[in-house]
C-alpha cells in the first residue's frame, strides 16, 4: 500500500536547497526528479520578476554542471539541473527509495510531500536519512486509504485545494466566467501568475486521476 510522508528542513540542509537559494521574491517548486544512469537530475519551476539573477546564481554554484531552461509560462520558468557530481543526501535518498514528488517548494525552509510504493521503502528513505544526518521534520506519515476517508484527494497541496475551491465558488470555471484570476489571487494574496499555477496544477492532478487509469497515470 502506498504511504504519504510530509517533512520539512531547511535549504542549508541539503544540495538542492542550497543551490536553489536565489532572490527573495522568488518561489521555487521542484516538480520532479529524474535518475539517469548515476545521475539525478531535478526538474524545478521557478516563479518571480528575477528570473536572471535567480539562473545566473544557480549556474555559478560549484556543483552545478547545467542550469537549462526549458519552458516559460509568465512569470514561472522549468528548469533542468545536472550536476558535476550525484548529490549524496536527501535527493539521492528520495531516488533510492522510489518515491514520487508530490509537493516540494521552499526558500529559506522547505517542505516536502512524498509518495512511497509501500512502508518498505519508506523505511529505506527512513534510513537513508539517518544515515547521511539529514536533519529533516517529520509533519506526519498516511496511506492513501486515509487521505481519501478525510477528504484529501487527488494528491492535491492545501494550496491548490483552496484555490480550486475558491474559483469554484466564486464562478471562475463558469461561461461567461463571474470572476477573474486578479480578483481570486487579490483574495488569497498571491500574485495573478502563482495563483493560476496552483489552478492548472490542481486541474492536472484531477483530471489525471479521474481520467486515466493508474497505468498510465502521469507522475
Amino acid at each position: 500500500m502506498s504511504v504519504i510522508l510530509e517533512f520539512s528542513l531547511p535549504a542549508t540542509d541539503f544540495q538542492l536547497g542550497d543551490v536553489l537559494s536565489g532572490p527573495p521574491d522568488m518561489q521555487i517548486e521542484l516538480e520532479r526528479i529524474v535518475p539517469t544512469g548515476d545521475i539525478i537530475m531535478p526538474f524545478v519551476w521557478a516563479t518571480g520578476k528575477s528570473q536572471a539573477e535567480f539562473a545566473a546564481m544557480v549556474r555559478s554554484h560549484a556543483t552545478v554542471r547545467e542550469f537549462l531552461e526549458l519552458d516559460t509560462v509568465g512569470e514561472s520558468t522549468l528548469y533542468r539541473i545536472e550536476w558535476k557530481e550525484p548529490p549524496i543526501d536527501l535527493i539521492e535518498g528520495i531516488s533510492r527509495a522510489d518515491a514520487v514528488v508530490l509537493e516540494a517548494r521552499g526558500a529559506d525552509d522547505w517542505s516536502f510531500r512524498l509518495r512511497f510504493p509501500d512502508h518498505e521503502k519508506l523505511s529505506a528513505f527512513h534510513n537513508y536519512v539517518i544515515e547521511h544526518d539529514i536533519p529533516v521534520h517529520i509533519d506526519r506519515t498516511y496511506t492513501l486509504s486515509e487521505t481519501t476517508e478525510h477528504g484529501h484527494r487527488f494528491d492535491l497541496s492545501q494550496e491548490q485545494r483552496e484555490a480550486l475551491m475558491l474559483a469554484l465558488r466564486e464562478g471562475y470555471f463558469e461561461t461567461p466566467s463571474e470572476a477573474s484570476l486578479d480578483d481570486l489571487a487579490d483574495e488569497l494574496g498571491i500574485t495573478r501568475q502563482a495563483l493560476s499555477n496552483r489552478i492548472r496544477r490542481a486541474n492536472q492532478k484531477v483530471l489525471t486521476e479521474v481520467l486515466l487509469s493508474s497505468a498510465t497515470r502521469y507522475e
